[in-house]
């Protein structure tokens, strides 16, 4: 009888390296990285500031290849997936810095990045998704229908986590969701990403200076002068 085959990590990074160069010189900021993700985990990455936790989001996330080594989505090279085919159909990101279309109310910033990514709700149509969607973020209906650039900076963090739970992706990445948010509200965008990944089996991997936040997720990822450690929460 021939043994099952294990099932790949949805993210895997083999022997990652990656280094910036000026005219001056050249910094390693990774160095021979070898990590898993797995889905139905939460996953956080910490680390001091400029100790590359942003870069690695990038590759992780197929916003940048690696100088070295391999980044692979369900055992497949992300080079032969391609990066742009893996940002559309697999994985979403709440940037540090929102990128959200400020010319668009929040319910359209939500509806638009459904449709680029071909998101389908199982039930109701996407636009009672992205209501839903953001309302369980703290966002009513009338605020959902205001313009961007008339919500505050904590508001339109939430319009952007929103706006990467609304896509049905397997991996959810974030780069200091709960930075701007109050105690409660960022608890509150806690508890959606564990759900993600405990009620519904998706990788979620945040990069955060939050203690509160890493306290709470599955797996601890230290970076540290380029290398990466690994911590299983136990609770």
């Amino acid at each position: 009888m021939t043994p099952p085959t294990a099932t790949p990590p949805a993210l895997r990074l083999d022997g990652v390296s990656h280094t910036y160069a000026d005219q001056r010189r050249r910094t390693t900021v990774l160095k021979n990285i070898d990590c898993s993700f797995e889905r139905g985990t939460f996953h956080t990455i910490l680390g001091p500031s400029g100790s590359g936790k942003t870069t690695l989001l990038s590759l992780a996330s197929g916003l940048d290849a690696p100088t070295r080594g391999t980044v692979s989505f369900d055992g497949q090279d992300l080079a032969r997936l391609g990066l742009g085919r893996y940002r559309n159909k697999h994985c979403s990101t709440v940037f540090q810095q929102y990128n959200l279309l400020t010319y668009m109310t929040a319910l359209q910033n939500v509806t638009t990045a459904m449709e680029i990514t071909g998101a389908k709700p199982a039930q109701g149509g996407r636009k009672a998704r992205a209501l839903q969607v953001l309302e369980s973020v703290g966002l009513d209906s009338d605020t959902a229908r205001r313009g961007v650039l008339r919500l505050s900076g904590g508001q339109q963090q939430r319009v952007a986590v929103a706006r990467a739970l609304a896509c049905d992706v397997d991996i959810l990445f974030a780069d200091e969701p709960t930075g701007n948010l109050d105690e409660d509200t960022a608890q509150g965008v806690i508890d959606i990403f564990r759900d993600l990944a405990h009620g519904q089996g998706k990788c979620v991997v945040v990069v955060t200076h939050s203690q509160q936040l890493a306290a709470q997720s599955d797996r601890v990822h230290t970076l540290r002068k380029g290398k990466l450690t690994e911590q299983v929460n136990t609770r």
